[in-house]
């Protein structure tokens, strides 16, 4: 390995350790806590040693929410691979949002729950044309559009109906988190019932399939 290479390899794992210290500062006292000097105690360095690798706070939380929200996009995306019918997909996406949300629970209710500029910029799906600018939700949109192919419904209400559906999955995984009591049978009878006939249900409002 030649100096160069170690330099960056050491870059990289200061970076992984000042975000990792970070995403435990968010997950147990919120976004709103956290502080370059918190994060500089926790991993036992000056803070002049973080703005070394970090411009300031704002990046680091930045690069805290991209690698969480990755995890939610690569396990929405990974439906893709298989050859099921698009109704099929989205029962499989469902459930594959879900599980990925249920592994990273408390990072992902401080993210989501957070009202911040920088939360809600990654988090934030409501607004018109989320669909286009959101890869989750791009993921679902681009589902419903194959589902509805043969059907007359307009891009607004494809895209109204993926945002009910990631409403809807929200609320379900947040009281999932927080009624951590019910027993892992109840928790997956609830997630294959939704996934499988909730969701499904969304879609054919109306009659439109």
């Amino acid at each position: 390995m030649t100096i160069k290479e170690r330099r960056e390899r050491e870059k990289e794992e200061m970076r992984e350790l000042i975000l990792s210290a970070a995403n435990d500062i968010i997950t147990a006292e919120g976004f709103d806590k956290l502080s370059i000097r918190k994060i500089a105690k926790k991993i036992e360095y000056s803070p002049s040693i973080i703005y070394h690798y970090f411009n300031d706070k704002e990046e680091i939380l930045n690069n805290v929410m991209q690698r969480g929200y990755k995890k939610i996009v690569t396990a929405v995306s990974l439906t893709k691979v298989k050859g099921d019918s698009p109704e099929e997909r989205l029962v499989e996406m469902t459930k594959n949002y879900i599980k990925a949300a249920l592994d990273m629970p408390e990072e992902f209710i401080a993210a989501q729950l957070n009202q911040s500029e920088i939360a809600l910029k990654h988090t934030s799906s409501l607004f018109k044309g989320a669909s286009k600018e959101k890869p989750a939700l791009a993921a679902l949109y681009n589902c419903l559009k194959e589902i509805y192919k043969d059907k007359k419904v307009d891009a607004n209400t494809v895209e109204l109906t993926a945002q009910m559906i990631a409403v809807s999955t929200l609320g379900l995984i947040i009281k999932l988190i927080i009624e951590k009591d019910i027993g892992d049978k109840q928790r997956q009878k609830l997630i294959e019932y939704f996934s499988e006939e909730i969701v499904l249900r969304i879609v054919n409002e109306k009659g439109i399939i």
